[in-house]
């Protein structure tokens, strides 16, 4: 008898169909798995037949065929094993085979039947819904991500019983509802906790306001990572295609979040990590630390100590704001629209010294010119004396601080409908319009300075990001001049 059942093998976030057939035939014993399986899907062979034994059900001796079509879509992982396992069990008539074509399923079966969690499966729902399908069967600790889609239903069961259970009517599983995940934003790390570092602070909160890209630039203890690590703090909650984009991210890497992530991720990877690890990589590519930090900060402290390579690959997406990976087997794109916080000593041995010093030189330079020509602010972080380090002077509080960021956020979102950092062309120049005056200043800026293209339209994004945290429509002499003072570098 034939039996089909549906699933989705997900290739970077986006999702194909899977339609699994199962034949058991007549002859000899045998258990094949077609369709261009990787080795986790072969091997779900032996957890199939342990779970359908273990669950007390009989497991067919006959010659048992699963094809897993399109034919020419890689599948990899265990996400299969669980409609593989029902469409065998409904092929013996265990329940009536119209109960599979209704539903999505996947899970990983332990060798007792128990469900076990897998990735994407927010993506394996959104599969789902673009089939037209009505349910999805997913693992107890997944259903909270998928729950969150509106227009479908999910149902959560804990073994393989339950699930025979519950498309044969006999006991029918509860409906899986998503639980929102909130974060108090006063619990985060506060901004006054750092003393002194007004210049910083300013930078900072033009940064995030504006999803500006930032480099602080200081020696140890200076502060600059207590700032980097506080700008989440400012950061606005997702909106609900931001969170969806962002869980489906997060989910695809196999971090299974337990409901739609409303809150801006900040990643903070070591220096040691590789380029795949940065950007996302393997033979069927996975999203990296660029990705996973879509909507949200990358926070690469000690700069110049990850490798030249791995830095280099930063440039496409922060100019495009996505990431395409290619490989033999696939060539994927994922979603990489991060704001980039680095931080970094001024030389080797953690203070400032001469710019002609060659180690310092060297040092510096490990920071290309294309890269830095696409970070929008650096800002010096001096060390504090002994009289800042007991100063006892009350400072703005995250909150205070959070409210003018929201505040231009929402400026730009109604006004633009995104933030000044993604401003380009046509836009640039008609949301950031100059009067006589400022423009004279900025162009003499620019002569000085020598900015290329690219390093004028950024301090024109940063100038419109001044002149809304500032509540005014109109960018001055001032704004332009503030946003010219976060270009200079002293090397």
């Amino acid at each position: 008898m034939l039996a089909k059942a549906f699933s989705a093998a997900v290739i970077g976030v986006n999702p194909t169909t899977i339609e699994i057939e199962v034949d058991v035939a007549a002859g000899l014993p045998n258990f094949t798995v077609v369709g261009l399986p990787d080795a986790a899907v072969q091997e779900s062979r032996d957890r199939v037949r342990a779970a359908i034994k273990n669950s007390g059900f009989q497991f067919p001796a006959s010659r048992i065929t699963v094809n897993l079509a399109p034919a020419d879509v890689r599948k990899e992982g265990s996400s299969f094993d669980l409609p593989i396992a029902l469409a065998l069990l409904a092929a013996q008539g265990h329940f009536p085979l119209e109960a599979l074509q209704t539903v999505f399923i996947a899970g990983e079966l332990a060798l007792d039947g128990t469900v076990r969690p897998v990735s994407s499966a927010i993506n394996i729902a959104l599969a789902a819904l673009q089939a037209k399908r009505e349910m999805v069967l997913l693992p107890p600790q997944n259903a909270g991500e998928a729950a969150v889609l509106e227009g479908l239903t999910v149902f959560a069961p804990s073994s393989l019983l339950e699930a025979v259970q519950h498309l044969s009517g006999v006991n029918k599983l509860e409906v899986s509802v998503a639980q929102p995940l909130e974060i108090d934003a006063d619990s985060l790390l506060n901004l006054a906790d750092i003393k002194a570092q007004a210049q910083a602070k300013r930078a900072l909160e033009i940064a995030v306001a504006g999803h500006h890209n930032l480099l602080l630039i200081g020696p140890p203890g200076s502060g600059k990572t207590m700032l980097a690590r506080r700008a989440i703090g400012l950061c606005p909650p997702l909106s609900n295609d931001e969170a969806l984009s962002v869980t489906r991210i997060h989910s695809a890497a196999g971090r299974m979040p337990k409901g739609l992530l409303r809150t801006a991720p900040f990643r903070a990877p070591h220096h040691t990590i590789s380029d795949a690890g940065l950007i996302g990589g393997g033979s069927i590519p996975r999203p990296g630390e660029v990705s996973l930090a879509h909507h949200g900060i990358l926070f690469l402290d000690e700069f110049p100590e990850f490798s030249r390579d791995a830095l280099e690959v930063l440039r496409q997406p922060l100019e495009d704001r996505e990431i395409t990976i290619s490989r033999a087997r696939a060539s994927v794109t994922f979603p990489a629209a991060f704001q980039l916080i680095a931080a970094m000593n001024p030389s080797p041995s953690g203070d400032w010294r001469d710019t002609s010093d060659p180690a310092q030189r060297r040092y510096l330079a490990k920071i290309s010119g294309p890269l830095l020509d696409r970070i929008d602010l650096v800002v010096n972080v001096q060390k504090l004396s002994p009289e800042e380090l007991t100063r006892t002077a009350e400072a703005e509080q995250t909150s205070v601080v959070r409210e003018r960021v929201w505040a231009a956020r929402a400026t730009m979102q109604s006004r633009q409908s995104m933030a000044n950092a993604f401003l380009h062309g046509a836009k640039l120049r008609k949301h950031a319009h100059l009067e006589v005056a400022p423009e004279n200043f900025i162009r003499a800026a620019a002569k000085q300075l020598g900015l290329s293209g690219r390093g004028y339209d950024r301090v024109l994004r940063v100038a419109r990001t001044i002149a809304d945290l500032a509540g005014v429509e109109q960018i001055a002499e001032a704004h332009l001049a503030e946003a010219v003072s976060y270009r200079q570098r002293d090397w």
